[in-house]
């Protein structure tokens, strides 16, 4: 049960950093939409910008390091970090879409918009991606107890 969360950890942060990385590459820099913190001048949130980067490649690295420990325990368990990632990318992106957004409004996804269709469409490909990740991790854990058994009565 040990290694089965430490792979679903490893996942879910790196599924943290990737989406916070998509994030800040597509909408902050590429498309200019918004920053992480919208409220004061554009070098605050530009600083702001550099700073949710560097929290997303910490999350990314992290995941790493413990999957690189779950690869030489020989303890990695392929769906499990996938699903990990699946469902760290959509907390991450629900939690960007509900609370930054919404509940402490320190940026949009988008300004000068109608933004019901941009948050919908925001937070429906989060809970898809949660979905996606927990059913990943239960059929993983299906797979396991039944490999268990199969060991067991053997």
């Amino acid at each position: 049960m040990k290694n089965s969360k430490y792979n679903i950890w490893s996942g879910i942060f790196f599924g943290v950093g990737i989406a916070g990385f998509l994030d800040e590459a597509v909408f902050h820099q590429l498309l200019h939409w918004h920053h992480f913190y919208d409220k004061a001048t554009l070098s605050v949130g530009l600083i702001s910008d550099g700073l949710f980067h560097a929290f997303s490649w910490f999350s990314t690295v992290a995941g790493l390091f413990m999957l690189a420990d779950l690869r030489k325990r020989k303890i990695w368990n392929t769906k499990k970090w996938v699903g990990g990632i699946f469902l760290g990318a959509g907390a991450f992106q629900l939690y960007d879409g509900t609370i930054q957004h919404k509940l402490m409004k320190i940026h949009q996804i988008r300004y000068n918009v109608e933004i019901f269709y941009y948050d919908f469409t925001w937070n429906v490909i989060a809970i898809i991606l949660i979905i996606v990740g927990v059913v990943l991790i239960k059929k993983s854990s299906v797979s396991d107890k039944k490999a268990g058994e199969l060991h067991a009565s053997s």
